[in-house]
């Protein structure tokens, strides 16, 4: 995938203050100013750069706004989330991603992002509802627990799909609670796992 426009002036600094370097194990480092997915373990990779901010740049987010990101990894969109101004709530399944991203996280002094060990197909239902949601694993339909807790006027992206027929989309809910979802981007990710995951790889839906 090409690099992805981003214009919102607010994105771009957030960019350009956060250095994706200090996300990254030391064997890894010297990729670090390349626009591609890299390996961040266990497993799992952090996105292109690019595409991390378009997402970003797709939640619209305000400042102070509430946003639940599914899938810390390594913390670099995090950071960016919080660079925004959101009240970031971020949940990492795999415990050694978490443990590493909150030491990151400590150590740049973002202590106040709020980051557990949990499956993210839940979403983090006692902080909802969230003014954004951002998934960083597909899935072949979107978990309805997501949907639950993106409030009125809110925006979820998450890749939908799988293997090569996989996409971004955008979902919103407007101000009277209805529902409606576009489709943006062909994009390749990590499956979204855990036991309600696992059990939901039925034939793909439309929802």
């Amino acid at each position: 995938m090409t690099s992805l426009r981003i214009i919102d002036p607010r994105v771009q600094a957030a960019v350009k203050a956060v250095p994706r370097v200090s996300f990254l194990s030391a064997d890894q480092r010297p990729f670090c100013d390349e626009d591609r997915p890299i390996d961040i373990g266990h497993g799992q990779t952090t996105s292109q750069p690019s595409l991390i901010a378009w997402m970003v740049q797709a939640l619209a987010l305000r400042p102070g706004a509430k946003v639940l990101e599914v899938g810390t990894g390594c913390g670099y969109q995090t950071v960016l989330l919080a660079e925004l101004g959101a009240e970031v709530y971020s949940v990492e399944i795999v415990g050694p991603l978490a443990a590493r991203a909150a030491q990151t996280l400590d150590a740049l002094g973002y202590r106040d992002v709020h980051l557990r060990v949990g499956d993210g197909y839940e979403g983090w239902p006692e902080a909802a509802p969230f003014a954004g949601i951002v998934v960083s694993a597909g899935a072949p339909r979107v978990p309805a627990p997501l949907l639950e807790q993106l409030a009125p006027g809110g925006r979820l992206v998450i890749p939908v799909g799988r293997g090569d027929d996989m996409h971004l989309r955008l979902y919103q809910r407007d101000a009277a609670g209805d529902l409606s979802f576009e489709t943006a981007l062909a994009v390749r990710f990590v499956p979204l796992t855990g036991p309600r995951a696992d059990a939901d790889r039925g034939p793909v839906r439309a929802g």
